[in-house]
């Protein structure tokens, strides 16, 4: 975990909010998955960055949830009152932290009131079928998900975490953000990535909101899929296996081992334990499992989830960037 979280209560919540007065210049609403969660900063970088990455909410609609983000000098923390859905995130430097706790607030209400789940990971819709990518963070999420997305067929649903809702056997994942949090080096790998790269204004993290439909065509984003498969992603040397046909229970194994491979979820007592195992054992039940080992270079990491998805070595990329957005390729796949 980057930051500590502390649980407080809504007696600590008001305190807190009369403390810090009216030092809050900026209040944005962002509908994340149809909840309401309002940003209350005096942080301008922060306003900027919040209004490029969501689905705006109108202003007559009332906050579900909220943020209070401030520099007071001291700790890096957030602190989080379950009751009221308020977070407050003291001195830190990070939009991605302000990003994630959002989310996180967001997932925490439909979670408890909506049976809607959280899953740190990416999504893609590949030929109408849907793929949740799930990893701990520099196993390789990141990469495979975009060199996938460089093929025809390929959409994007979120790239970094989306929400899932069960229809009996089918689970339907559904996007969280207007725009993608990239990293400056995913160009490095990929290089058809490298227009989107060159015009954005990366943070002192090296990462950027950018909205890829810019360099993958409008048309390659989709809102929502019904999953057909997961893909889990570990990095462990130790462990020859690259591949491996995962059992639910086995792979529920691995996601609680891995603290869900979400180091954000504000909420971690016995009841929220119980509907997250019963949650992701449900999607590993009803979905193809599969484990990958990316101890390799990424380009065979991203080669082995493309034959696990049936995706032809054959097809190639598509034309990526301003002109690429509106190429097609004909495939019979």
């Amino acid at each position: 975990m980057a930051y500590k979280i502390e649980i407080i209560n809504t007696d600590e919540k008001d305190r807190l909010i009369n403390e810090l007065g009216d030092r809050f210049t900026y209040g944005l609403k962002a509908d994340i998955n149809g909840v309401c969660i309002k940003l209350n900063t005096d942080v301008e970088d922060w306003k900027e960055e919040w209004q490029e990455n969501w689905h705006p909410m109108p202003k007559s609609v009332h906050s579900h949830g909220r943020l209070f983000v401030t520099n007071l000098g001291g700790k890096e923390i957030v602190k989080y009152d379950p009751l009221s859905k308020t977070t407050f995130i003291f001195d830190t430097d990070y939009y991605g932290y302000v990003k994630s706790v959002a989310l996180a607030v967001a997932g925490d209400l439909l979670e408890d009131n909506h049976n809607v789940f959280s899953v740190h990971g990416a999504c893609l819709d590949i030929d109408g079928k849907g793929v949740s990518i799930i990893a701990p963070s520099g196993t390789g999420k990141t990469t495979t998900s975009y060199g996938l997305m460089r093929l025809p067929k390929v959409r994007l649903v979120s790239d970094d975490w989306h929400f899932l809702k069960f229809y009996g056997d089918s689970v339907v994942a559904s996007n969280s953000e207007m725009n993608s949090y990239i990293r400056a080096d995913i160009a490095e790998v990929w290089h058809e990535y490298d227009t989107i790269v060159k015009d954005a204004r990366f943070d002192n993290r090296e990462r950027a909101i950018v909205d890829v439909r810019r360099i993958v065509g409008k048309g390659n984003v989709r809102d929502s899929v019904t999953l057909a498969h997961v893909i889990l992603l570990k990095r462990d040397n130790k462990d020859k296996n690259v591949v491996k046909k995962m059992e639910p229970k086995e792979a529920l194994n691995y996601i609680i081992q891995t603290e869900y491979c979400n180091p954000h979820l504000l909420v971690h007592d016995a009841r929220k334990k119980r509907i997250r195992e019963q949650a992701y054992l449900d999607l590993f039940t009803y979905t193809d499992v599969y484990m990958v080992n990316t101890i390799t270079t990424p380009e065979d990491s991203f080669n082995r989830v493309r034959k696990l998805l049936g995706i032809p070595e054959s097809l190639k990329p598509r034309v990526l960037g301003e002109a690429g957005a509106i190429h097609r390729i004909k495939s019979s796949w």
